[in-house]
């Protein structure tokens, strides 16, 4: 089923929902990441993936400082409309510290 942004639920979250940034080639999860409305209206208009930095409390998109972009070829919605998915083709490296995605790290008990 086909959904509109306007069916996405961004009060949960207070303004914001979570992003799964997946390879489209190889289903690899690269990164979460969080989106609002305004850079989500961006990953749909332009076709590369933009967030919302909870940190830095601005827009960004990814690869606007390193070159290491994501083509989104599509957005998925969850069942709740409150998480996306996004599948990207990516150019370069997910992770700021060069790791091809950013969940390089085991957990040990």
């Amino acid at each position: 089923m086909e959904q509109n942004i306007t069916n996405i639920d961004f009060s949960k979250g207070d303004g914001i929902v979570p992003v799964i940034v997946q390879d489209a080639n190889t289903n690899e999860v690269l990164t979460l990441a969080y989106s609002n409305k305004e850079s989500l209206e961006r990953t749909l208009s332009t076709g590369n993936s933009w967030f919302w930095s909870r940190s830095r409390k601005k827009l960004w998109m990814k690869g606007e400082e390193s070159g290491n972009t994501q083509k989104v070829r599509e957005v998925l919605v969850d069942c709740d409309s409150d998480s996306l998915i996004y599948m990207v083709e990516p150019k370069g490296p997910a992770c700021h510290t060069g790791e091809r995605t950013c969940f390089h790290n085991s957990l040990k008990s």
